[in-house]
């Protein structure tokens, strides 16, 4: 499935509309529900098969947040080749108590993979979480960069943000 293909059907099976709060506190009028694409097998099978396209050449181990972004880095994993973690907001108390389950992490290059993007703030709090435990973190990746100032955020971090979408790409 071409992208723009894609893009259709992330919008006609995801695109709300109505007064929503972002996890960056702000309230925006649309919403992208990414557990209605993540949640279709066949789409989130052609979503993930173009966002392979973009995983960086160094990449050694995908790191996929919790909850949205666990769909996509397992199956990403699955056509990369690339072992895994699966990363928590915060530390379970309990077992392992660890942040990050599955792939280890100490010393090698890792992509941070999320699904919709809005001012990034979830990947800056994970990602210095990760690099606390050792991670090197130059990018992440997502489906959809909604462009409401992630990408400048990032960079102040040293973390290139790469996406699949762009709010410009979906239908309006």
């Amino acid at each position: 499935m071409i992208k723009s293909e894609i893009a259709k059907q992330i919008y006609t099976v995801s695109h709300l509309v109505g007064s929503f709060q972002l996890r960056s506190g702000r309230i925006s009028s649309e919403y992208f529900d990414k557990y209605q694409f993540e949640a279709n097998p066949s789409l989130l099978d052609a979503i993930v098969k173009q966002m392979v396209n973009l995983i960086p050449s160094d990449t050694e181990v995908l790191a996929g947040l919790e909850l949205g972004a666990i769909s996509i880095v397992t199956l990403l994993s699955h056509y990369s080749g690339l072992p895994t973690a699966f990363v928590r907001k915060e530390a379970k108390k309990y077992g392992t108590s660890r942040l990050a389950e599955g792939a280890q992490i100490n010393n090698r290059k890792v992509l941070i993979v999320e699904d919709v993007v809005t001012s990034g703030g979830q990947i800056i709090i994970s990602a210095h979480q990760l690099r606390q435990l050792g991670a090197e973190i130059d990018y992440a990746l997502c489906v959809i960069d909604r462009e409401e100032g992630a990408v400048d955020k990032l960079l102040a971090e040293g973390i290139v943000l790469l996406s699949l979408l762009k709010r410009r790409d979906l239908p309006t």
